[in-house]
């Protein structure tokens, strides 16, 4: 909130709206006119946020909410009669915390359920079906570009082409493959780089933010302000590229010189922030 100082009567775009708790936020800073422009492709979540936003008494002209995936954003600025951009965007990566904790969605081997990890649920195929289809040289370099995973090569020759009935026989299949030195919470952290890859294989999340960052300042009127949360290292380089790249053009006229991180009293409230890096920038 401090770096993207929402004002009265501005325009603000959240793209990625999950619960609604970032905002709640910038609807409270930008009353009266102000108005807000939620997105989120997770038709299930979407409605349920915009429910709860909207029974907390804000006017109804100054929330909108849209089920679409940020990489369209400046179609959808063009759409909503934005054409010149919003005052202030912001971009919260990954998956939610309810996408997480709900068991038939399948991002998570904490509770069984099917193995699915797609954000809409009506669109593409399932980690199931992913896993299905690719061989083991692709699913190894998966692996390594999306989740770092130092075993890449041989927990793709176990997991390629096989076809696993749950999150939790995905898991079990994983730590059976890993090496047998490793430890419990080693483990563990390597399936949850298993889960990671996967999932953004599945929502072609990289490519989503390589669309969106392109289009970025295009979205943003003169001296409007962008802030984007990452929890992943390939997402935050490529954040980083696009903001000094923007930079250079003259496009931003300022951006973060250091990614910042949560602080050890935020990681102790919330476990799952302690991934999370935060990169902004400022329009010319």
């Amino acid at each position: 909130m401090e770096i993207l100082a929402p004002e009265l009567g501005e325009r603000v775009v959240d793209c990625t709206l999950g619960y609604g708790g970032h905002a709640e936020a910038l609807l409270r800073a930008i009353q009266p006119k102000g108005c807000l422009l939620g997105l989120d492709q997770d038709f299930i979540e979407i409605e349920k946020t915009e429910l709860r936003l909207r029974s907390l008494g804000f006017p109804r002209d100054t929330l909108r909410a849209q089920r679409t995936n940020f990489a369209a954003l400046h179609r959808v600025l063009a759409e909503a009669g934005w054409s010149d951009g919003a005052d202030v965007i912001l971009a919260d990566l990954g998956v939610s915390s309810m996408q997480l904790d709900n068991p038939a969605r399948g991002f998570s081997f904490k509770h069984d359920g099917p193995l699915d990890m797609r954000m809409n649920p009506q669109k593409g195929l399932s980690a199931r079906e992913l896993l299905i289809k690719l061989k083991v040289d692709k699913l190894a370099v998966l692996l390594e570009e999306n989740a770092d995973e130092p075993n890449a090569k041989s927990l793709a020759e176990a997991l390629a082409q096989r076809e696993f009935a749950s999150t939790q026989a995905l898991a079990a299949a994983v730590k059976k493959a890993l090496p047998r030195h490793l430890n419990e919470a080693d483990a563990a952290a390597a399936t949850r780089r298993v889960f990671q890859a996967l999932r953004i294989a599945v929502n072609d999340e990289f490519g989503a933010l390589d669309s969106f960052l392109r289009d970025l300042p295009q979205c943003l009127r003169s001296g409007g302000r962008v802030a984007i949360l990452t929890f992943h290292s390939g997402e935050d380089r490529r954040v980083k590229k696009a903001f000094q790249a923007a930079a250079r053009n003259g496009e931003f006229a300022r951006v973060s010189e250091e990614v910042q991180r949560p602080k050890p009293d935020e990681v102790r409230l919330n476990s799952r922030a302690a991934s999370a890096k935060l990169r902004w920038a400022v329009r010319s």
